[in-house]
């Protein structure tokens, strides 16, 4: 009777498996979904048809979600501390493992940007490459777990940029300041208190006078936050984490547009989002291919962020110093970057990215294509 059930759960899920449409989307992840891949003889003889597959039917298992904390539940029980990539560590902490780059990422990488650097030269570029939690809270990690040298890696980056780059080492800032929370625990995003230690590294190496902390007001939105670690590990029993934001006491007029669902709002906050599940998403309404930023500051400066997710919630904070802001992430973002600039007549660049979106997102090589 026991073979028969297991039989008929066995063929349900297969079922289901078939006949499910592909999520293109993961929001408790915060993450796009492996979809499914074109087949070619070149693709299949390399391996690499075979290994997307191998993605694409993980990532669009049926309860995909369920069968991840069952199978947390078990490992926790059994004394483990990682699961799916994500390290239970001390005082409650999820913390993402850091994938070292495949050999020649890191170079394709750098010359995208030598590229983009090329067909903009009258563009002041900056860029700041943050290390995550694995590396600034390395002694909440479980015992024996490796770092994964994120500062060895950013260090190879540093001095492969060309000389004309400014690089932003966030990273001493972050450590100094580790026993406040500048990550969250339940999500691989740092919090608004790291970004504003970030925002202050910025700053000095732009040559602008950051606001102090007495300057803005900081309203806790939520205290019920469950992030993407929270959701990709299993684990559970956890405290969840509080959102914060630092909101200018001396607050001027702004309008932010979002070119790809054609509408402008008010404010740099989405506060509908903090009903949703990934609340992070209260920063700008999240990740969009084109977003334009304009305040009230009256000196005409105008900057271009190129971006992954962390950039979100440190972007408010350089409102405070530029008249226009274009936000442009390469995942969604298909036009000619380099028009961008000179039809705006833009003259500062931020490139941020966290260092594992960095080696493992490979729209940064986008950066070469979007400038004819």
């Amino acid at each position: 009777m026991m073979a028969i059930l297991l039989l008929l759960f066995i063929s349900i899920i297969a079922i289901l498996n078939l006949i499910a449409p592909a999520k293109v989307f993961s929001e408790s992840e915060n993450r796009n979904l492996e979809q499914m891949p074109e087949f070619s003889l070149d693709s299949l003889l390399s391996g690499k048809f075979t290994s997307n597959s191998e993605k694409y039917v993980s990532d669009q298992f049926a309860f995909r979600d369920v069968w991840i904390g069952v199978k947390s539940d078990t490992d926790r029980a059994m004394g483990k501390k990682e699961s799916n990539g994500v390290y239970l560590g001390k005082d409650g902490y999820l913390i993402q493992q850091f994938t070292p780059p495949a050999n020649g990422d890191l170079e394709a990488r750098i010359e995208a940007i030598h590229a983009f650097d090329d067909a903009t030269p009258a563009l002041h570029k900056y860029v700041m490459l943050v290390p995550t939690a694995v590396t600034v809270l390395k002694e909440k990690l479980p015992a024996y777990a490796p770092d994964g040298d994120e500062l060895a890696y950013l260090d190879e980056v540093r001095q492969a940029l060309p000389g004309d780059i400014g690089f932003v080492d966030v990273y001493p800032a972050l450590y100094d300041g580790r026993e406040q929370a500048l990550y969250y625990r339940t999500d691989h995003h740092w919090t608004t208190a790291g970004a504003y230690y970030a925002y202050r590294e910025l700053c000095k190496q732009m040559g602008i006078a950051p606001k102090g902390e007495e300057d803005f007001n900081v309203r806790q939105v939520t205290d019920d936050f469950y992030g993407s670690l929270y959701s990709k590990s299993g684990f559970r029993h956890i405290q969840p984490d509080r959102i914060e934001l630092y909101l200018p006491k001396d607050e001027g007029k702004i309008a932010v547009e979002y070119a790809d669902e054609g509408r402008t709002s008010d404010s740099l906050y989405e506060m509908a989002n903090l009903d949703k599940k990934d609340k992070y998403t209260v920063f700008l309404n999240g990740n969009h291919g084109l977003v334009k930023i304009k305040t009230n500051r009256s000196d005409g400066k105008k900057l271009l962020v190129v971006k992954d997710s962390y950039a979100n919630s440190l972007i408010p904070f350089l409102t405070e110093h530029f008249g226009e802001i274009y936000v442009v992430d390469l995942r969604y973002y298909e036009e000619n970057l380099a028009a961008l600039v000179q039809e705006h007549e833009i003259r500062d660049m931020l490139l941020l990215y966290n260092i594992n979106t960095f080696f493992e997102d490979p729209s940064i090589m986008n950066l070469s294509e979007l400038i004819e």
